[in-house]
């Protein structure tokens, strides 16, 4: 089965500040800077006027690619 890219974050679910919800917003997130909105225009169309909540998507980097090279059930163990 083909999995989209989108379906392997690690977006945090929540803002670490204030605990809104901002899990769900990063799929809208990236569409609207691909239809070439402005950052601050991107989350403003999403309602986060909170800058703790707006610093979760602005500073979020994507590692799960990087991570999942490093697969420890794949090792054996040589005991």
């Amino acid at each position: 089965s083909q999995t989209r890219k989108s379906d392997n974050m690690i977006i945090p679910i929540r803002c670490f500040t204030c605990g809104k919800v901002i899990g769900n917003k990063w799929e809208v997130y990236i569409g609207l800077l691909q239809v070439e909105y402005t950052e601050g225009d991107a989350l403003d169309a999403l309602g986060l006027k909170r800058y703790c909540c707006r610093r979760m998507l602005l500073s979020h980097v994507d590692l799960i690619e990087k991570l999942l090279n490093y697969a420890p059930l794949e090792k054996s163990d040589a005991k």
